[in-house]
C-alpha cells in the first residue's frame, strides 16, 4: 500500500483499474495454454463477467486508460513484426492476392451491411476485422471510429464473432486445403488469407507442416500491415464527412499517432534496425497490451448490450468471412 501510495496522483488513479485488466489477462493466457481456449476470447468473457467493476470509481479510469491507450500501443508494437522483405519473399503475385482480398472484403461489407439493417459503423468494423486481422482489427478500427452509445457493444460482439469463427477456421481450414489438393505453398498462403486471428493462422498452419506454418504466417503478416493503410484512409475519410454542423466537437486527427507508430516501426524494422530479441520481446509485449485491453473492453460492456447487437449480424460476419474465402480460393485457382 506504501508503494502504491507513493505513485504520483494520475498513476494511482489508473492504477487499480489496470491492475484488474491485467490479471485477467494473465487469467486468460493461463487458460488457453493450459486448455487451448483462444486467450483473446477467454479475456473478453472474463472481462465481461466483472462489468459491474467498470461503475466502481476506483476502477473507471484504469479501465478506461487500458482500453483505449493500452489498446494504442499494442497496435503500434504489432509493426516490429512485420517488414517489407516479407513481401518479396512470397512473389507480389501472392502479394497483390492478399491486398485485393483485404479491400475486397471490406467493400463488400460495407456494400451489404445495408441489406441486414446496419449503418456504415458496424458494416466497416465487422468486414475490417474479418479482412484484416479479427480481434486485434476490430479493437484498432474502433479506436477511430466515431463513438456513440452503442460502440463497445458493437467492438464486444465483432470480437466475440470473428474469434468463434476464426477457431473452426483453424480445424476446417487445413481439412479443405487437402480436399482442394493444395501444395505447401498455396495451402499456406490459403490458411494465412483467411483465418482471422494470428494465433489460429499459426496453429492451423503447423498442423499441416513446418513450411505450410512458415508462409501462412508471413501471410497473414501481410494482412497486418494493411491494417495501417486502411485505417489512414477511413480516418480521412471520417475526418471529411464531418459536418459543419459539429464543428465545435474535435475532429479526429488526420493520422491518429499510434498509425503512424506503427508505420514507423515496420520502416525501421524493414532496413534491420532492431535485433531479433528486441523484435521477440515486442511480439510479446504487444501480445499481453492487446489481451489487457480487451479485457478493459469486456469490462465496460453488458452482455444484455452485446446481445442487443443482432442475429443478422452474425449472419453478416458468415457472409463477410465466406467471401473471403471463395475469393482467396478463385485467386489460387487463376494463379495455379
Amino acid at each position: 500500500m506504501q508503494t502504491i501510495s507513493a505513485l504520483p496522483e494520475t498513476a494511482r488513479s489508473l492504477f487499480p483499474g489496470f491492475l484488474i485488466s491485467a490479471l485477467i489477462a494473465l487469467a486468460a493466457q493461463f487458460i488457453s495454454d493450459h486448455y487451448g481456449a483462444p486467450a483473446m476470447l477467454m479475456a473478453l468473457l472474463f472481462g465481461i463477467a466483472l462489468n459491474f467493476l467498470s461503475s466502481d470509481q476506483k476502477c473507471q479510469a484504469g479501465i478506461a486508460f487500458s482500453a483505449r491507450t493500452i489498446l494504442r500501443c499494442g497496435v503500434a508494437l504489432l509493426g516490429m513484426r512485420i517488414s517489407f522483405e516479407m513481401a518479396t519473399s512470397l512473389g507480389w503475385s501472392i502479394v497483390a492476392i492478399v491486398i485485393g482480398g483485404v479491400v475486397a472484403t471490406i467493400l463488400f461489407g460495407m456494400s451489404v451491411a445495408r441489406f441486414f439493417g446496419y449503418g456504415p459503423r458496424f458494416a466497416f468494423l465487422s468486414a475490417g476485422a474479418v479482412a484484416i486481422c479479427g480481434a486485434s482489427a476490430a479493437m484498432a478500427i474502433a479506436a477511430i471510429l466515431p463513438k456513440d452509445e452503442r460502440s463497445e457493444e458493437r467492438l464486444v460482439f465483432t470480437v466475440v464473432g470473428v474469434t468463434i469463427l476464426s477457431t473452426m477456421a483453424m480445424i476446417l481450414y487445413p481439412i479443405l486445403a487437402d480436399m482442394l489438393g493444395y501444395g505447401a505453398q498455396f495451402a499456406g498462403v490459403f490458411i494465412g488469407a483467411t483465418i482471422h486471428d494470428v494465433a489460429q493462422v499459426v496453429g492451423a498452419g503447423f498442423s499441416i507442416s513446418e513450411e505450410v506454418g512458415d508462409v501462412s504466417t508471413v501471410v497473414k503478416l501481410i494482412r497486418v500491415a494493411m491494417l495501417a493503410p486502411v485505417i489512414l484512409v477511413a480516418s480521412i475519410v471520417i475526418r471529411q464527412v464531418t459536418s459543419a454542423a459539429q464543428s465545435d466537437m474535435k475532429r479526429p486527427p488526420l493520422i491518429p499517432g499510434f498509425v503512424l507508430a506503427f508505420v514507423v516501426l515496420v520502416i525501421i524494422n524493414s532496413i534491420g534496425v532492431f535485433p531479433q530479441a528486441l523484435t521477440a520481446v515486442a511480439a510479446e509485449l504487444s501480445r499481453w497490451a492487446l489481451l489487457t485491453a480487451i479485457a478493459a473492453v469486456g469490462m465496460k460492456t453488458a452482455l444484455n448490450e452485446v446481445i442487443n447487437v443482432g442475429v443478422p449480424a452474425i449472419f453478416l460476419l458468415v457472409l463477410d468471412t465466406a467471401f473471403l474465402g471463395v475469393l482467396t480460393v478463385l485467386a489460387l485457382y487463376w494463379l495455379g
